[in-house]
């Protein structure tokens, strides 16, 4: 299965998704299995722009409106392919050191635990694979940037997208 992971969109009212996503971005969206995205759209109108791309998992951020905040949960877990993925905003407060997401992650009895907040991109490999896509569209001082990921027989590989220049580096992880 072929995904692609958002976070940190922050499209304001009155602002298009599409309109501040790379044109190849778009196409890999479109042509992905699912997206997944950790929270922070901040308007049901994003919420929907990105749904309208493809099937769309994903759960609320700290800055997201009250109709986010009611319809989509602080935390979910989806199996894809016998690999437990967990998705939440905000779950510990620097990134600095991911011990707090770890424990969170088995915690919530994931492989993956997909988290954003922090608009720059962090793929950590432990006895858990800990991922943020970054941000795509304000990613602060990192540049903008989104994840690739695909599960198949169990194993777990994928790249960081640089939007900017569209380099990529690569990670591999596999359940034991």
């Amino acid at each position: 299965m072929n995904l692609i992971i958002l976070s940190d969109t922050h499209i304001k009212h009155g602002q298009s998704l599409l309109t501040r996503l790379p044109e190849e971005l778009i196409s890999m969206i479109k042509s992905s299995d699912l997206i997944i995205h950790a929270g922070d759209f901040e308007t049901l109108s994003c919420y929907r722009e990105l749904e309208s791309l493809g099937k769309l998992a994903a759960v609320h951020g700290d800055t997201d409106g009250a109709e986010l905040m009611e319809f989509l949960p602080e935390r979910k877990v989806i199996k894809i392919e016998e690999i437990n993925v967990g998705m939440i905003h905000k779950g510990q407060l620097t990134s600095e050191n991911t011990d707090g997401l770890r424990y969170l992650a088995k915690e919530m009895g994931v492989d993956v635990l997909i988290f954003g907040h922090f608009h720059h991109p962090i793929a950590h490999k432990s006895e858990v694979l800990l991922l943020s896509p970054g941000s795509a569209t304000v990613p602060g001082i990192a540049e903008p940037s989104a994840i690739q990921l695909e599960i198949i027989n169990k194993t777990v590989t994928g790249k960081i997208i640089r939007c900017k220049d569209n380099s990529c580096t690569y990670f591999e992880f596999e359940k034991s």
